[in-house]
């Protein structure tokens, strides 16, 4: 910050409030205070890279504090960490277990479990704060919609998953667990605190063991081709969009569902070729499904990921007027494929 500018701090309804003055102009810029529950992992990284420190102030809740700003609970019960709600101007609960692993019984029902007690609670928190936060922002997921090659999903018209024929057993469950996510946020009464459901596509960040680390990673050894028929859609966001979208929804009033998706879905084979154009690799080797469940068995994780079609687009968010800085494919995993090389030098 320039010399010549001068800072003061007030406190304005418990919510911290800066005033900047420039060349005897003051201008006023509110300071919110953001509560990312669960925020130690990729998504809470790419929130931290890149909302504005000078406009938000980011604290971590988390069951493994690693710096001293971080503030400790267990996910699923009230503890110290709800007073802060006090001087909260907003929460994000990211808050969940990883769902890169094996889709193994246990696995699965601690997603369900660590996702409905951690929204549970901290509505809790939310309910009995005598000054709650403005907004409350509740990871979801894009895969709560069907698995489709038709048209393409919104939060006004699109479908929602569950029993479609000739599907995975587990991605039945993994709709479950969104759908009973989304009901835990709907069931927290507290009426003074705007409440958004992100239902989030497959964020590409560059953060080591992000799914854009481990696809690229894939097309680097040449084992990023077509999946199966390679008609499945992909939708995806850039780890800049999503960050921005946040921020967006944060300062505006919608409430609701919200996809925070690129408007460009694309097929896994159109995503595989611009991924390898990116790295600059020319050949991809195709892939069977059963090929590429031996592969996610090996990366401990599961085909869902690139199997299942979400064809997922942002209507609500374009329509109040958001615009993304990477709406196409090619020129997002371009910039990715960059800036991972320049984190990497």
């Amino acid at each position: 910050m320039p010399s010549n500018h001068q800072l003061s701090e007030v406190r304005k309804s418990h919510r911290l409030t800066l005033t900047f003055k420039v060349s005897n102009v003051s201008e006023y810029i509110e300071m919110r205070r953001i509560l990312v529950f669960g925020g130690s992992g990729h998504m809470g990284a790419v929130l931290r890279r890149n909302l504005d420190p000078a406009r938000y102030r980011l604290t971590t809740v988390t069951r493994n504090p690693r710096s001293s700003d971080d503030l400790p609970w267990d996910g699923k019960t009230l503890g110290d960490w709800a007073d802060t709600l006090e001087t909260a101007d907003a929460v994000i609960n990211l808050a969940g277990r990883r769902v890169h692993c094996r889709y193994n019984q246990a696995n699965l029902q601690e997603m369900m479990d660590s996702r409905i007690a951690s929204t549970r609670v901290i509505g809790q928190a939310i309910a009995q704060a005598k000054n709650p936060p403005r907004v409350w922002l509740q990871a979801s997921t894009a895969t709560i919609y069907s698995h489709t090659f038709g048209d393409a999903n919104d939060e006004l018209t699109g479908v929602l998953g569950g029993g479609e024929p000739g599907v995975p057993d587990v991605w039945n469950f993994s709709i479950k667990i969104a759908k009973n996510w989304e009901a835990e946020l709907d069931a927290a009464d507290v009426p003074g605190t705007r409440k958004i459901a992100l239902r989030t596509a497959i964020m590409m960040g560059i953060d080591k063991d992000s799914a854009f680390d481990i696809f690229s990673r894939l097309a680097r050894l040449g084992l990023s081709g077509k999946i199966g028929s390679g008609r499945q859609f992909v939708s995806w966001i850039h780890e800049v969009d999503l960050a921005r979208s946040v921020e967006f929804l944060i300062e505006s009033d919608l409430s609701g569902p919200l996809n925070l998706a690129s408007p460009n879905p694309v097929t896994q084979a159109e995503f595989a070729k611009e991924l390898r154009s990116a790295w600059g690799v020319r050949f991809g080797l195709p892939a069977t499904p059963w090929m590429a469940a031996i592969g996610a068995w090996f990366l401990n994780g599961d085909t869902e990921l690139v199997m299942k079609s979400r064809r997922v687009v942002p209507t609500r968010l374009t329509e109040a007027g958001f615009q993304f800085r990477y709406p196409i494919w090619p020129a997002a995993a371009q910039d990715l494929v960059l800036r991972m090389r320049q984190t990497n030098n």
